[in-house]
C-alpha cells in the first residue's frame, strides 16, 4: 500500500479532530495550549522555485529567525486574555532524497538552532510526501488543552482546505502563508485568513521578482514550470491537462 493511499483524507482528518482525547491522556497534561506553525516545505520550496525561475540563491532563501519573531509577536497577541499558558510551536516538514543528506543537514542543523523541530522523510519515490504526517500533527495537537491558534505554510489546498476550515468553525484562529499566486482557496475564503509570505518583515532580503497574470508588463513576461517534464514519466496517470 503506497502512502498516499494510507494518508488520511480531508474529511478523515477533519473528523479526527473531534475526537475527544482519553481523560487524563494527550500531548498537553499540563493544559498548554499552542500556536501551532506548521511548514510544508516541499510545497513552499516548489511554490518559491515558479516564482524565481529556478534554485533561490540566499537573497531569496526565507529567513525563519524573522519568522520565529512573527509567530512569537502572534503567539503573545493570541494569548491575551487566556487564562491558560499559551507557547509558540513550530515544525517544519520536509523530504530527504537519496544521496542530499549532507546537503540538507546544515539546514536542517540551522532551523533546530533557532528553535523549529524539524520532521524529515525519506524521499523514496512520488508518494512519499509528507502531507499524512502534517495533518497527523495538527490532530494531535488539537486535542488536549488544544490551539490557541494555527498557522500553516502551504499552498496544498487538497491536504488542508476541509481541516482548517473546520478548526476555523470551531472557533479557532487560523492562518494560511504562502505565496498568493499559488493559494487562491486561501486567498478567497471566508474563513481562513490568508498571509504572504513576503508581507512578513525579514523573511526576504530582496523583494521576489514575482510575476501575476493580472498585472503582466506591457512586453509580457515569462511564467517559468512548476516542474520538468520529465516528472510525467514518474507521475500518476489521470493527471493530464485538457
Amino acid at each position: 500500500m503506497s502512502v498516499s493511499e494510507m494518508a488520511p483524507s480531508g474529511g478523515e482528518v477533519a473528523e479526527s479532530l473531534h475526537e475527544p482525547a482519553a481523560e487524563g491522556t494527550g500531548p498537553d497534561p499540563d493544559r498548554l495550549r499552542r500556536v501551532l506553525l506548521v511548514w510544508d516545505a516541499p510545497n513552499l520550496d516548489m511554490g518559491l522555485g515558479a516564482i524565481l525561475g529556478g534554485r533561490p540563491t540566499a537573497a531569496y532563501r526565507p529567513r525563519f529567525d524573522a519568522l520565529g519573531r512573527w509567530l512569537l509577536a502572534r503567539t503573545t497577541e493570541l494569548s491575551a486574555g487566556e487564562k491558560q499558558r499559551v507557547e509558540p510551536e513550530a515544525t517544519v516538514f520536509t523530504n530527504i532524497a537519496p544521496g542530499t543528506a549532507d546537503v540538507v543537514r546544515p539546514w536542517v542543523e540551522a532551523l533546530r538552532n533557532v528553535g523549529y523541530a524539524v520532521f524529515a522523510k525519506p524521499k523514496i519515490d512520488e508518494d512519499s510526501d509528507v502531507d499524512s504526517d502534517m495533518l497527523g500533527h495538527i490532530a494531535q495537537r488539537t486535542r488536549g488543552a488544544g490551539l490557541a491558534g494555527i498557522i500553516v505554510a502551504s499552498a496544498d489546498g487538497q491536504a488542508f482546505r476541509e481541516p482548517l476550515e473546520q478548526l476555523a468553525a470551531d472557533g479557532i484562529p487560523v492562518q494560511v502563508l504562502g505565496f498568493r499566486e499559488h493559494a487562491s482557496w486561501a486567498v478567497t475564503s471566508d474563513t481562513l485568513e490568508f498571509v504572504d509570505l513576503e508581507d512578513i518583515p525579514g523573511v526576504f532580503r530582496e523583494p521576489l521578482p514575482r510575476v501575476s497574470l493580472d498585472s503582466l508588463p506591457d512586453e509580457g513576461a515569462w511564467l517559468q514550470p512548476f516542474r520538468p517534464l520529465s516528472a510525467l514519466l514518474t507521475s500518476r496517470p489521470a493527471q493530464g491537462v485538457a
